[in-house]
């Protein structure tokens, strides 16, 4: 698998042409542009200390001593790379891809310039597949950055584990993940996530990239678990335009993508409204999570197109904590909140 299998030249353009930068300190492989919790010897100047014995005569501040008569060592704040490690749902669930996701955004998710649909063969419309493009296109950009990233995938568990790593050539062995078969089954993303944490040693971006169906209360408690760690996390919450609007009519039969022995014949009409409470109920549960956790989230319909959507959070991340929907955010719609 080829990035240009995935994307347009242009898109790959576009995603190579932004910049993600951690909020908050970051731990690295090598200098970069991110601030790093240890102090040291480099550009930027953090503050003054007094001098112990043992410190180094050279950071001495002999300018302050001359005013003061009193020994203080200059400190530094390091530069480091960003560790980014993505976090990729492959449950059943995730296997979900309505007929808008399909028609509005294959034309978007195309994967040369010039090509036909028929170019695309990997784009159904399904939500796994969204998450595939997200994940691979985070990581083009991270490594155009001379960042570092990797990749979890999983379901019930986590499955296949990519170490982070910087160099160009890694991009490859990250797609070869994300296009593994995809298991399926039910995951429990709080479960997920507290045996991904011990996989993070060392404190840097964690994305995770899910519908978010599961435990609200399990996965609140492993947020606050990675930023007790001091991630600095990233929910990318993937959703069908059907699951949020539940456009269907008179009975059909709905069947449990993570136990495909299950399906009922159920007039949708009569549970569209209960459905749609309940599924607001969910989602704001999540948002007050993440809020609680100081975790950026947004909500993604797979019927947008991927780079907009990329390109638009990356803005908003920048600009401060993420906190909305993506499509409103594009539209410029009133609930997309960016603030503390």
């Amino acid at each position: 698998m080829r990035l240009a299998d995935l994307f347009r030249a242009r898109d790959v353009s576009r995603i190579e042409s932004l910049r993600l930068a951690a909020r908050q300190a970051v731990e690295g492989l090598a200098v970069g542009r991110h601030r790093s919790p240890h102090k040291g010897s480099s550009v930027e100047f953090k503050e003054h200390r007094p001098y112990v014995p043992g410190d180094e005569l050279k950071n001495i501040d002999w300018k302050a001593f001359g005013k003061s008569d009193r020994l203080y060592v200059r400190e530094f704040e390091e530069e480091t790379n960003l560790r980014c490690m993505l976090l990729v749902d492959q449950s059943g669930s995730m296997a979900y891809g309505g007929e808008r996701a399909r028609s509005l955004s294959r034309e978007a998710q195309t994967s040369a310039a010039g090509a036909s649909d028929s170019a695309a063969p990997w784009w159904n419309g399904t939500k796994q597949e969204y998450a595939m493009g997200l994940a691979a296109a985070l990581s083009y950009l991270m490594l155009s950055n001379q960042d570092s990233v990797g990749v979890m995938t999983f379901d019930a568990k986590v499955r296949d584990v990519v170490p982070p790593r910087m160099l160009p050539s890694h991009l490859n062995v990250i797609l070869n993940a994300l296009v593994q078969d995809h298991r399926g089954g039910e995951t429990d993303l709080g479960t997920v996530l507290r045996q991904a944490s011990v996989k993070l040693p060392r404190r840097g971006l964690v994305v995770l990239i899910s519908d978010g169906f599961g435990d609200v209360e399990s996965l609140g408690r492993s947020l606050t678990l990675l930023r007790g760690g001091r991630q600095d996390v990233v929910f990318l919450q993937v959703v069908d335009p059907d699951e949020l609007d539940f456009p269907f009519e008179e009975r059909v039969d709905f069947r449990d993508l993570e136990a495909t022995d299950r399906h009922e014949i159920i007039d949708a009409r009569q549970i569209r409204d209960r459905y749609l409470e309940s599924l607001k109920r969910h989602n704001d549960m999540i948002a007050a999570a993440c809020r609680r956790n100081h975790v950026d989230h947004l909500l993604i319909r797979t019927d947008l197109s991927l780079v907009d959507c990329l390109s638009r959070f990356v803005r908003m991340r920048q600009a401060g904590p993420v906190s909305g929907a993506a499509h409103e955010a594009i539209q410029g719609g009133p609930s997309v909140e960016v603030g503390p």
